[in-house]
């Protein structure tokens, strides 16, 4: 999987830059998501202005993040939500768990 990851401050960005987010690439983002909050990051930015498509795998890993950050009393917040994910995290209702901004840079300002 291709992850571009990025420190601004106290935050880390981590860019997914795939156009699926599946089976194939998830359980990658999922150990690098636990390997920043293991190492102490406490805001965790993940960018998914690139992915085009996630299944329940992608959801999983991105859930999986979720528990490890609220376990650690950390944060992990999304950008770049295309309307094709959004809509699956619509439908599983995930939109009401993740705060989920427009652009990094909304994402940064919030911390």
């Amino acid at each position: 999987m291709n992850i571009k990851r990025e420190e601004q401050g106290n935050v880390v960005l981590v860019q997914v830059k795939e156009e699926r987010l599946d089976a194939h690439n998830a359980d990658e983002l999922k150990l690098e998501l636990a390997n920043l909050f293991e190492s102490g990051k406490k805001g965790i930015v993940v960018d998914l202005k690139e992915v085009r498509f996630i299944d329940s795998s992608g959801l999983g890993a991105l859930v999986s993040g979720f528990k490890n950050a609220s376990a650690r009393q950390a944060e992990l917040k999304l950008s770049g939500v295309q309307s094709q994910v959004k809509s699956m995290f619509e439908l599983t209702r995930l939109h009401r768990v993740f705060d989920i901004y427009t652009t990094m840079d909304d994402a940064l300002a919030s911390f």
